[in-house]
């Protein structure tokens, strides 16, 4: 009898310890994308404004200054552009992630539920046998 607890025991741990490599390894997946993405957005954005600030540094009269401006604002556009883009694609594989996890989540609970189930009426069906030959 103490050997069926230790195997149930160990089963479950199994069953447990799997679910939380797959979790850990959709988070870190996940975790990979995000800093790859705003990692190669951050370069672009710092490629594009050390251009500019090159181009600054050449120009002598004001006139250089006058035709840089609306360059250095649409830079300065482009960059936001790029930023809130990369934060929306993390945002929205996070978003999946969190699904995926959610699933697996759901999936163990509806397990954990009928094998719960499946031994409560064993439990239901082994209590009800006595009763009746007893009568």
């Amino acid at each position: 009898m103490n050997y069926q607890y230790n195997e149930q025991f160990a089963a479950a741990t199994r069953q447990f310890a799997d679910t939380a490599a797959r979790i850990g390894q959709l988070t870190l997946d996940n975790a990979h994308k995000a800093f790859g993405l705003q990692l190669a957005t951050l370069e672009e954005n710092a490629e594009a404004a050390f251009s500019f600030f090159g181009e600054a540094a050449e120009i002598r009269d004001m006139d250089g200054f006058k035709t840089l401006l609306p360059k250095g604002v649409q830079i300065a556009r482009e960059n936001v552009e790029r930023t809130l883009s990369a934060g929306q694609e993390v945002f929205g594989a996070t978003v999946k992630t969190n699904e995926a996890i959610a699933q697996i989540a759901r999936a163990q609970l509806e397990t954990a539920t009928a094998k719960a189930q499946a031994a409560a009426e064993t439990v239901t069906a082994q209590a009800t046998k006595p009763a009746t030959k007893r009568r």
